[in-house]
């Protein structure tokens, strides 16, 4: 079976997910929370597929590439928010959120407020998710063009519109239950990738000692920090495990907690994902050092893996991991579609949501974003990092708060969840600290800190 067909029928998969998926869709419930009957199986790998992005393939054996060893502590650093959301944030939001019944994030965080200051709190945190999703999900075409314009005989930016295509067509379809059903079977396949490749590509570069010492003859030594001093090395190892710290803060993921069906099923969810997510970023890390050490010229660092497949696969392969991209790539998008789409629909309009507002969002956000990836590309590592800070430092410490001490005052949660992503918007445009620690750490301090000093200690 060639490259091309294996590929499309993958993509023709999908849109056949999303037509079984419409017809479980009857009212707004259904297209954002699946109607809160996700089990363990999906709500797990949706969630983890869904937080992981391109990023997780492209970016993060990208980084492998460029950085050496100093890779090494995007594992524990993400592994740590893996941890924090499954361990602490699930359990409680599940609980809290079976008796407000929130649709959104946004609308649990303004939960007990009065009306007019749940509205202003809605309407910011909607104008918060479409900023950072519009580029977020630019990041995941132009990630799509980088992969389809690898396996097909089309140009970079047809390739971003045949993948927008894809995407905004199966979540129109099906809202929430084709993106989690779409999202677990991607996850089987960005699984399956990240096991598989690494593998041959480290028995390639001569397993570990020829890795050990290939690293070292690339050049760059084999620091595990790159940083002079050890206070850089100390900033760049922090600024890592900010990462951690932004996924509390993620409204497509976190949404997966609020659709459970039983709270008992978050025990063997957690499990599952965090064992994902040791498969995924240690196989990517190890894929980007072995790349280094096998072609050690690449002009662009984020194709290590799509080089990688061309490199040691046959192309029938070559597709499986193309698809393993585009999963990633799609896993995200269509949870992040639907969630701003929930922004505008329900958190930003004082209308009682529709089906037809829900689809309409989702339409022109999705081409909103292919045109910033047509027209103003920058690199996945960076753009999604920063949209992914954004979120997390605005909406993570807030909600640590309220699920630990109590809803704080509608001051402290405006308050705290404004300056958490102006703060890191406004960082992001100053020279980079070691790990971008400045960005990552002090926004989401200050949040914590202003919702801790408005919270009281009481419970919903």
């Amino acid at each position: 079976m060639s490259l091309p067909l294996t590929l499309l029928l993958y993509l023709a998969a999908l849109l056949a997910i999303g037509a079984w998926a419409a017809r479980r869709t009857a009212d707004s419930d259904d297209f954002h929370l699946g109607g809160r009957r996700l089990g363990p199986f999906v709500a797990s790998l949706s969630a983890s597929a869904s937080s992981s992005s391109a990023w997780s393939l492209l970016g993060v054996s990208g980084a492998a590439y460029a950085w050496g060893l100093p890779a090494i502590w995007l594992l524990p650093a993400v592994l740590s928010g893996f941890w924090i959301n499954w361990t602490w944030i699930a359990p409680r939001l599940k609980a809290h959120n079976d008796n407000c019944r929130a649709m959104t994030l946004v609308e649990f965080l303004s939960y007990g407020l009065t009306a007019g200051d749940a509205r202003r709190l809605r309407r910011g945190g909607a104008l918060i998710i479409l900023f950072s999703f519009t580029f977020y999900i630019a990041s995941q075409f132009q990630a799509a063009g980088v992969a389809l314009g690898a396996a097909l005989p089309v140009g970079e930016r047809a390739a971003i519109a045949y993948g927008a295509v894809i995407v905004v067509g199966y979540v129109l379809l099906g809202g929430f239950w084709a993106a989690s059903v779409t999202d677990a079977l991607q996850g089987m396949m960005m699984a399956l990738v990240a096991l598989i490749l690494p593998l041959i590509a480290l028995a390639a570069a001569g397993g570990a000692p020829g890795l050990w010492h290939g690293l070292a003859a690339a050049g760059g030594g084999l620091s595990w920090t790159a940083q002079s001093g050890a206070i850089g090395a100390a900033l760049f190892v922090a600024g890592l495990f900010g990462i951690g710290l932004g996924y509390p803060g993620q409204p497509h993921v976190v949404n997966r907690f609020m659709a459970l069906a039983a709270a008992d099923s978050i025990r063997l969810a957690r499990r599952l994902a965090l064992g994902w997510a040791a498969v995924i970023y240690s196989g990517m890390i190890v894929l980007g050092w072995a790349m280094r050490v096998l072609a050690p010229a690449l002009a662009d660092r984020e194709t290590a893996l799509i080089e990688a497949a061309s490199l040691l696969l046959p192309a029938t392969l070559t597709g499986i991991v193309t698809g393993g991209v585009l999963a990633a790539i799609m896993s995200t998008a269509d949870s992040q579609l639907l969630v701003a789409g929930s922004a505008v629909s329900h958190d930003f309009s004082r209308r009682r949501p529709s089906l037809a507002v829900d689809r309409l969002v989702v339409l022109l956000l999705g081409a909103a974003a292919v045109l910033i990836a047509w027209f103003f590309p920058s690199t996945l590592f960076r753009r999604v990092l920063f949209a992914w800070q954004a979120l997390g430092n605005a909406f993570g410490p807030l909600l640590i708060v309220l699920l630990w001490r109590g809803p704080p005052s509608a001051r402290a949660r405006l308050w705290s969840m404004t300056s958490g992503f102006a703060l890191t918007v406004g960082l992001s445009l100053l020279p980079d600290a070691p790990g971008d620690a400045a960005e990552r750490l002090l926004p989401f301090a200050t949040a914590l800190a202003i919702a801790y000093h408005g919270s009281a200690k009481r419970v919903y």
